[in-house]
């Protein structure tokens, strides 16, 4: 008796901050195992020992949670890739290495965001798609491609679809080293810079199909 009593009193000292975090913390595990449609108020009031109002209360449901999980997420990585590029001393080259490093951090420290990241978002959720990531880190590297491709007389005008394809490569290749493991970070990391930076110093001026398009 005095045992549930005590396991009553420890749920309502827990703050609505901590509350609200705690549900966060459960919904993250939830979405990453299991992904959005999968999961439900019901698993995640369960787990956390409350009623499914109490989610209610603090989402409005599990839309609400994935959103924060979501936005939580996007910002960190944003973050990290941003910080990452914050270096005026570095190379083209080293900062194309830095971003990918950082994906990767992301990858290997943030295993269960990353893998939210890149499910679908639910219908009529423009944000928190993977597209959406790509399209928000490729922002990040647009400007860093311009003054390089400036540098080479190429068209400063169409660094955005090459940030868009950098970016693309990195990340998708983040989300199967996720799956596939056996390969080590660096080994991954350099494996990617070679090809991009290899592939970005033979750029044409004017590039132009040699296959017929229909």
């Amino acid at each position: 008796m005095s045992g549930k009593a005590g396991g009553t009193s420890a749920r309502t000292r827990m703050t609505g901050k901590q509350r609200r975090e705690q549900l966060l913390t459960i919904g993250r595990t939830l979405f990453a195992d299991k992904g959005f449609e999968a999961t439900t108020v019901e698993e995640i009031a369960a787990r956390a020992g409350v009623s499914k109002p109490v989610v209610y209360e603090h989402f409005g449901g599990k839309e609400g949670v994935y959103a924060v999980v979501v936005d939580r997420e996007i910002r960190a990585l944003l973050d990290s890739i941003t910080g990452a590029l914050d270096d005026e001393s570095a190379t083209a080259r080293g900062l194309l290495e830095k971003a990918a490093l950082a994906l990767l951090d992301y990858v290997e420290q943030s295993s269960e965001g990353f893998r939210i990241l890149v499910r679908d978002s639910p219908a009529g959720q423009s944000t928190g798609s993977f597209a959406s990531l790509i399209s928000d880190v490729a922002s990040q590297v647009e400007h860093i491609l311009a003054a390089e491709f400036k540098s080479r007389g190429l068209d400063p005008k169409t660094a955005p679809i090459y940030a868009q394809m950098l970016v693309g490569m990195v990340a998708l290749t983040g989300q199967w080293w996720l799956e596939s493991p056996k390969f080590k970070k660096a080994e991954v990391a350099s494996h990617l810079v070679n090809l991009a930076w290899n592939g970005l110093t033979g750029l044409e001026q004017n590039p132009r199909l040699r296959t017929p398009v229909r």
